[in-house]
């Protein structure tokens, strides 16, 4: 037994937002008891918390299910109180904070409580790109239930409590929960891109919650958040080339007071995704890490990093990649699907309209690289450390292809290679050959990176940009 605090879904809500804030609506709804089994129950609020209130002063819509009444379970009445509050915050243009604990279908209801689940469904669908929606997994949320924080933009478990399964562990064949739990928050973490962050508990989830609020946009309509900045905008960082390998590292120096809130740390090592803010103004990052996944680029992390991007894209938040790849992650699993991922990747970027910089920090070859925010995709802003090579493979590789036969006939002689190895990093695979092309638009000391991002976000916030008039993209 967990001896973690465990709140009310009252308390939740409480501790959620600002103090004496909370204005419940339907707090008198309960389930029309007319169904099978049904009389005998009372279903007080009909195990739905539902309302309004503010995070900083900011509106915001949450509703908070309330395991003591049936379980949690969604029913026609519940759902319907659920509806409602995303139709105002349509109306309102404010987000929808979800904090979950749900036994699934209120069995007792029914087709009313299958017809409850898709109008969730709908409603999540109809908000999706207009108002940012964050759930909170407390305890249970599986079968249908658990495509609710899948149609949200940002989930978080709790550790211990939370539990997030299509199908229990027991009913998947030849497993059994105390074999693999695969319900369990750090097994959902781990191995698949719904979890956005496991915390230890609720008031911990509900701190995360008011602080990725405030990175937010109200709407798609609202410009990025901006705080004012109290740090300085022209803060130089000696020696961070030194950190190219760990863009996590990178992030947090740059970022403003060095906070990088990060999500789905766990599921892909290669790709490092979250929000930093840079002159007071939140900018989402996409970075390849080397030091945890290699210096190659996975179908996971091509798949988080796509989705985000879409995320924010749908918000107008300003996108800054950090690249440092130099090709495919290669095995036979990762084969089967690469190239759709990479596809979907390479989209999202060249689709986003959001203000885009990408920042070479070390290597950048292949189409793995133009996958990342390259200039050739539509990046706006294109800056290289020194330190950096761009090109189509790495020196040892092109060597010994150009060269194969001459380096046969010359018994691989060391200083020839080395000699040609040198001779086409400096020609053909260097920041400064990239930027003589136009491929990059400045080559930018570490230290001022800070100062530097700032600048070319700051002239990038009027961007506007048209496109080819279509229904949608089908990548």
């Amino acid at each position: 037994m967990s001896n973690k605090l465990t709140l009310s879904a009252s308390d939740r809500i409480k501790s959620l937002l600002d103090d004496s804030s909370f204005v419940e609506v339907g707090a008198l709804v309960t389930a029309r008891t007319t169904d099978f089994n049904t009389k005998d129950f009372k279903t007080p609020a009909d195990g739905v918390v539902t309302g309004y209130g503010t995070i900083d002063g900011r509106l915001v819509y949450v509703y908070s299910q309330d395991a003591t009444v049936l379980g949690g379970a969604i029913g026609e009445m519940h759902a319907a109180k659920i509806a409602k509050i995303y139709d105002m915050a349509l109306k309102m243009g404010a987000p929808v904070v979800g904090l979950v604990d749900c036994a699934g279908l209120r069995l007792q209801e029914a087709t009313d409580s299958l017809n409850a689940f898709g109008s969730i469904y709908l409603k999540q669908s109809m908000a999706s790109g207009v108002i940012p929606q964050i759930t909170g997994v407390f305890g249970v949320c599986g079968g249908g239930a658990a495509i609710i924080p899948a149609l949200s933009d940002i989930t978080f478990m709790v550790r211990e409590q939370a539990k997030l399964f299509v199908n229990s562990p027991n009913a998947l064949d030849g497993n059994y929960k105390e074999k693999l739990d695969t319900a369990a928050a750090d097994y959902q973490e781990a191995n698949s891109a719904l979890a956005d962050e496991v915390l230890e508990d609720d008031v911990t989830l509900l701190g995360r919650i008011r602080q990725v609020i405030a990175m937010l946009p109200s709407n798609n309509e609202d410009d990025a958040n901006y705080a004012e900045c109290m740090d300085d905008l022209n803060r130089e960082i000696p020696n961070l080339e030194s950190l190219a390998g760990d863009a996590r590292a990178v992030l947090t120096h740059i970022a403003d007071n060095n906070v990088f809130i990060e999500l789905k740390k766990e599921y892909a090592k290669d790709m490092v995704i979250g929000f930093i803010k840079l002159g007071g103004t939140t900018v989402g990052c996409v970075a390849n890490q080397v030091s945890d996944g290699g210096d190659v680029l996975s179908t996971s992390g091509a798949y988080i990093a796509a989705e985000f991007v879409n995320f924010l894209d749908a918000f107008n938040i300003p996108v800054l990649t950090l690249t440092n790849v130099k090709g495919y992650k290669a095995t036979i699993s990762e084969e089967k699907g690469i190239a759709k991922a990479v596809a979907k990747l390479t989209y999202a970027f060249a689709n986003a309209t959001a203000p885009k910089v990408n920042l070479v920090m070390g290597d950048a070859f292949g189409s793995a690289y133009l996958a990342m925010n390259s200039k050739s995709i539509g990046a706006d802003i294109e800056y290289a450390w020194n330190t950096a090579k761009i090109g189509t493979m790495d020196a040892d590789q092109a060597v010994k292809i150009m060269y194969a036969d001459e380096l046969v006939k010359d018994g691989y002689d060391k200083d020839k290679v080395a000699a040609a190895k040198e001779a086409y990093t400096e020609q053909m695979a260097s920041a400064v050959a990239a930027a003589k092309r136009g491929y990059v638009d400045d080559i930018i000391d570490g230290s001022a990176t800070r100062k530097r991002l700032i600048a070319a976000f700051e002239m990038l916030y009027t961007k506007r940009e048209d496109r080819p008039l279509k229904k949608h993209g089908a990548v």
